[in-house]
């Protein structure tokens, strides 16, 4: 208890204190990146929300599972605030990152249910959203989960996407350093985009959007070359969304098996950055976008 103890601390005061490249297992923008991880940092989140996290894709693709809930999304809101019975705690170590899962009475949950294939999705975003990684770390005890520590020095957002059996559930943002990346600006400088056309390793992708109102349903329509468009583990394409600040998370399945086209909700107007996944030519993509609503 006492490990948790501090991990409450040192979050609290984090808070308080404070693309066109898809790189095999994640996306990011182009930037110098620095290493030398030295430090270990342990951080959770009571409202939510491995092996090496690698440069191989044979262990570090983004992966999914069975469509089986196609046109179904989980992500969290102010509707969802205080009602999750499941606490997230991340622990970044030099080699390692570690997930750990807790119930309210400080018992590890483990009776998790497979979600596209996964018992845990692990979506990581750094401060500026620049950087975004899609990623599923192992099992490797009683609510614990680990995957290997290659992240760039910085400060980073984790949402954990699982559905556990018997409990309410909520993804919220968990955040973390890694190694000694300096202050925080903890200012993203999103713009919406002037065109939602996208250029991802000679593909192209254009979203159009049926609304940008908050509060109304709106679909999403990628238009792209479906001419080698291939399910991913069962899914035609994956859409993960993040309001301007990284507190809002969605992660948003198609409609069908077939089109890529996806329904959700944007709960509160603002800048929203989207990043669509789909696989073509035997390689998956993930396509950034940065939009408004109103």
């Amino acid at each position: 208890m006492k490990k948790w103890g501090i991990a409450a601390v040192l979050y609290l005061a984090l808070v308080i204190g404070g693309y066109s490249g898809y790189a095999e297992w994640f996306a990011e923008e182009k930037q110098p990146e620095s290493h030398g991880h030295n430090q270990s940092s342990s951080y959770g989140a009571s409202k939510s929300q491995e092996q090496r996290v690698p440069h191989g894709e044979s262990h570090g693709h983004i992966d999914y599972g069975e469509g089986n809930d196609s046109g179904h999304h989980h992500g969290s809101g102010a509707a969802h605030e205080g009602s999750s019975e499941v606490s997230v705690f991340v622990q970044s170590d030099q080699d390692e990152l570690k997930i750990f899962l807790k119930d309210k009475s400080g018992n590890p949950v483990e009776d998790l249910e497979v979600n596209h294939e996964k018992l845990l999705h692990l979506i990581i975003v750094d401060d500026q959203l620049h950087k975004y990684y899609h990623i599923h770390p192992e099992q490797t005890g009683r609510g614990e989960f680990t995957i290997g520590n290659n992240l760039p020095d910085g400060f980073y957002k984790a949402f954990v996407d699982i559905k556990p059996k018997n409990l309410a559930y909520h993804a919220a943002p968990v955040p973390f350093i890694v190694g000694n990346p300096g202050r925080s600006t903890h200012s993203h400088g999103l713009q919406p985009d002037k065109t939602l056309s996208k250029n991802v390793e000679g593909e192209n992708a254009k979203l159009t959007m049926s609304s940008f109102k908050a509060n109304k349903p709106v679909t999403l329509t990628f238009d792209l070359d479906k001419t080698n468009l291939t399910p991913y583990l069962g899914a035609m394409g994956h859409v993960v969304i993040l309001d301007e600040n990284a507190q809002n998370f969605l992660h948003v399945h198609p409609e069908n098996d077939k089109d890529t086209v996806f329904e959700t909700q944007f709960e509160k107007p603002g800048i929203y950055k989207i990043w669509a996944e789909f696989r073509q030519n035997g390689k998956v993509r993930a396509f950034p976008f940065v939009v408004e609503i109103k």
